[in-house]
């Protein structure tokens, strides 16, 4: 079993929030080597910032500290309406003074993939490497079929999200406000298209527990965050992944149905210097396992504070 933290407030993470220029609250934890190597973990969507991370213990011996926070309109960061996948540069930017960090490395899973590719591409001077563990690429993403390789599901979510963000938004918000009541209900949504890894990957106690509790944090003030999310990814994301320089990781499972692998390979196609890692058997939520060898790459580049 991966390295992981368990449940509830044991984890000796700090908790603290800052102020953006525009007068949102973000809020943050920081766990791990207070004196280690920064990174940040960029949460998926729906998540937060206590979603899955490697043990503090694992993060001592590593050299790490461990950034994680809500991004807007989830947890307990304020919602910024209309907001870009570009626009995450400034919240790290943020949350990286007012932790006194130079330079720092990004990870991102999932639905936060995109945004630490967008740290990547926009904070060089001060990112030291990238990782993107499932991700997505542009909606507009020339010779790529979107689509393809995606469950129903996902199809249909983003497809409303793109040709009726209204209805979209009525649709979802409710949907939301029934997984604030009941976490489980998402994974339960989920089910039927996980593969069998997947499947007991989830099932985990320890996963599924962490899981859960980054799902009620999420939408525990409100649907907004998630509602963005949506919107963001599949809106004009404000950068272009072709101008990353720095190195970039991108981690994906052949069988993945809910980011497709074909994302990852047009990616590593047009990032200068991004190494790809297909794992042929792995799928969607393989990339919590991953995660701590992801780390020590990160690792490998980012100088300690």
């Amino acid at each position: 079993m991966v390295p992981v933290m368990g449940p509830g407030e044991g984890d000796a993470a700090v908790h603290d929030q800052v102020r953006t220029a525009d007068g949102r609250r973000l809020r943050f934890d920081v766990s791990g080597d207070p004196h280690g190597s920064p990174v940040f973990l960029l949460h998926g969507m729906p998540g937060s910032r206590v979603g899955p991370r490697p043990r503090p213990m694992f993060l001592h011996q590593r050299g790490a500290r461990l950034i994680s926070f809500d991004r807007p309109g989830y947890g307990g960061s304020d919602r910024r309406p209309g907001r870009r996948v570009a626009d995450v540069v400034a919240d790290v930017a943020v949350v990286a003074d007012a932790l006194r960090l130079d330079r720092f490395a990004v990870a991102g899973r999932s639905g936060g993939a995109p945004h630490a590719l967008a740290c990547a591409a926009l904070l060089p001077e001060r990112v030291t490497r990238a990782a993107a563990l499932v991700g997505l690429a542009p909606r507009d993403a020339e010779g790529l079929d979107w689509f393809a390789g995606m469950a129903p599901s996902n199809v249909s979510e983003f497809r409303a999200a793109c040709t009726d963000p209204e209805r979209y938004a009525a649709r979802l918000i409710p949907r939301s406000l029934a997984i604030r009541s009941n976490p489980a209900r998402l994974l339960e949504e989920l089910r039927a298209d996980l593969t069998d890894e997947d499947r007991m990957i989830v099932s985990d106690l320890t996963i599924r527990s962490m899981l859960l509790r980054a799902y009620l944090e999420a939408l525990r003030t409100s649907p907004y965050g998630w509602l963005d999310d949506v919107l963001a990814l599949t809106g004009p994301w404000g950068f272009d992944p072709a101008q990353i320089r720095v190195p970039v990781l991108l981690w994906h499972g052949a069988r993945d149905v809910f980011s497709p692998a074909s994302h990852s390979s047009w990616l590593a196609a047009r990032i200068p210097r991004a190494t790809a890692v297909l794992e042929p058997a792995a799928a969607h939520f393989a990339a919590l396992r991953a995660l701590p060898d992801v780390l020590d790459w990160l690792l490998e580049g980012t100088p300690r504070t």
